[in-house]
């Protein structure tokens, strides 16, 4: 079976024989009941590939469709003009760069379609080849975007060069309106979905799909399609890891699955991360692998925002749904970047809760920010599995030597405000750890920095910034916050830590043991 890894022109796809999933009902439906469209989805899910797909739908190339659904639906097969735009690989960081990408594609069409003199800018010169091809076609044209918010989204460090790409965005987009009657069909992606201050704040013709229930799997696979498409290649992968074809569907869907972009809705595999395990037979964090979400840290480092409430975020319809650059709020393009995903619906408050969709994206994410915030760096891994032994066997003094090791560089990445950072360090080091690790536990009198359990031990955690470890750990027996815990066998360690804001390090810790308890029935 040759796994299409990469493959984003559905050309090559069906005339190399390539796996497909075939996903051509879907363009038949949206050419059929609609003029202009927007998906927003995570990198890597198949946005490009399935506008390759619409893009030879448009040619007319009845022959790549035969065998898919779409190839008795059809009847005509006609042929449009096309204008296709991939902004995916560009770098827009610079002045202009934004300019330059455009000005080549209008060139390019220009080449073919002529220009008039009058149309001194990028939209004037768009509307003009847009009219000019349907005119000469004698047909609509097609304009499909590939990855819109692009130039938005790597400058989100820098609001002037930001401000001036949304602005040309904003008139090149406008003419999709202007234009209406030498359009026959327009489909534009991208990761985001900038609102308020909106590069479509002219284009309200344009239908979003993202969340709409009809095209939930448009992108991606379901586990219906992942059985009936790739049955041999996961018998292969369960022969190559030495289990059996269920654990091996089980341990695809932890890993892989879990992606909603509608409430109540089938779960969404990412399709990059399946093929990718499907052909190499290793389970490895792939969709990660393959990019670094550093506009996420950027994100992160502007708003201060505190880890642990990642997956605790409560969130109505129109968060999720739109993107305003100037707000303080990270979890919209947190969410639409495929870093968190809907794992439930409040029907009554209408909110969604958001989480990780899988242990490939937790693992990954969280991996990935840990050296941002420890100065560890390349060593951040070992360190963690040595800490782990370490807390594992109630080693008090080995694990606090590595956390105090791990603040001992103030050349931090992502500084801003003291308390946050430690919060968000600890955080970062304990959810690592894959423990069962609470953050922040209210109680009756109060609320822990931490509570760690394993199975001889339960750790409970309070930090100190500026103050003392004697202080931290009296306020653990003052407010009780081992009382949950008096009947459990398990030894509980009570540990006081104070940070330094003027180190940023571990400047003093001290800890008491309750050792567990032991029954006696024979007394």
């Amino acid at each position: 079976m040759k796994y299409p890894i990469g493959i984003q022109d559905f050309e090559d796809l069906q005339r190399n024989g390539y796996a497909y999933v075939d996903k051509t009902n879907f363009v038949y439906k949206l050419a059929d009941e609609g003029k202009y469209y927007f998906l927003s989805r995570p990198r890597r899910f198949g946005k490009s590939l399935f506008l390759s797909t619409l893009e030879a739908y448009f040619q007319g190339k009845k022959e790549l469709f035969e065998g898919l659904a779409i190839y008795d639906l059809e009847t005509e097969w006609k042929k449009y003009p096309i204008f296709h735009i991939d902004l995916n690989t560009a770098n827009f960081r610079e002045k202009d760069s934004l300019y330059t990408v455009l000005n080549d594609y209008l060139t390019t069409w220009e080449c073919k379609y002529g220009t008039r003199e009058s149309e001194a800018t990028l939209a004037l010169r768009f509307k003009g080849v847009i009219a000019r091809a349907a005119e000469k076609e004698g047909c609509g044209v097609v304009i499909l975007i590939d990855e819109y918010d692009k130039p938005i989204l790597q400058t989100l460090r820098d609001p002037e060069l930001q401000a001036e790409h949304r602005a040309q965005l904003k008139a090149f987009y406008s003419v999709l309106k202007t234009q209406d009657r030498y359009i026959k069909f327009a489909f534009l992606t991208g990761v985001t979905k900038f609102g308020k201050v909106s590069v479509f704040s002219d284009l309200n013709n344009l239908t979003d799909i993202s969340m709409d229930y009809r095209y939930i799997s448009i992108c991606g696979m379901t586990e219906k399609e992942l059985l009936t498409n790739f049955k041999e290649g996961i018998t292969e992968l369960a022969e190559a890891n030495g289990d059996t074809e269920e654990a091996t569907i089980a341990k695809l869907k932890a890993r892989y699955d879990g992606y909603h972009f509608e409430e109540n809705t089938v779960s969404i595999y990412n399709p990059f991360s399946v093929l990718n395990t499907l052909s190499r037979l290793r389970y490895k964090d792939y969709w990660f692998e393959t990019g670094t979400p550093t506009f996420l840290v950027d994100l992160l480092k502007m708003h201060n925002y505190r880890l642990p409430d990642m997956t605790k975020e409560r969130v109505s319809d129109d968060v999720i749904n739109s993107v305003d650059s100037l707000s303080t709020n990270p979890i919209p393009v947190i969410y639409q970047s495929g870093y968190l995903t809907i794992k439930g619906y409040d029907e009554r408050f209408k909110k969604y809760l958001l989480g990780f969709p899988n242990k490939e994206v937790e693992e990954g994410f969280l991996n990935f920010l840990l050296p941002l915030y420890c100065s560890a760096g390349d060593r951040s891994a070992f360190m963690v599995d040595e800490f782990v032994k370490d807390v594992e066997a109630g080693h008090v003094e080995q694990f606090m030597n590595r956390l105090t090791a791990f603040f001992a560089d103030n050349s931090y990445q992502v500084a801003g405000e003291a308390e946050l950072y430690f919060q968000n360090a600890l955080y970062l080091i304990f959810k690592i750890m894959g423990f069962h690790t609470q953050v922040e536990i209210p109680t009756s009198d109060g609320r822990m920095d931490v509570l760690i359990q394993t199975s001889d031990y339960i750790y409970i955690i309070e930090c100190k910034l500026d103050g003392s470890a004697e202080e931290a750990l009296q306020q653990i027996e003052v407010k009780n916050y081992a009382a949950p815990f008096a009947m459990d066998k398990r030894t509980v360690v009570k540990l006081g830590i104070n940070f330094s804001s003027k180190t940023r390090g571990v400047e003093s810790w001290k800890h008491h043991e309750q050792h567990r308890r032991h029954d006696c029935y024979d007394c």
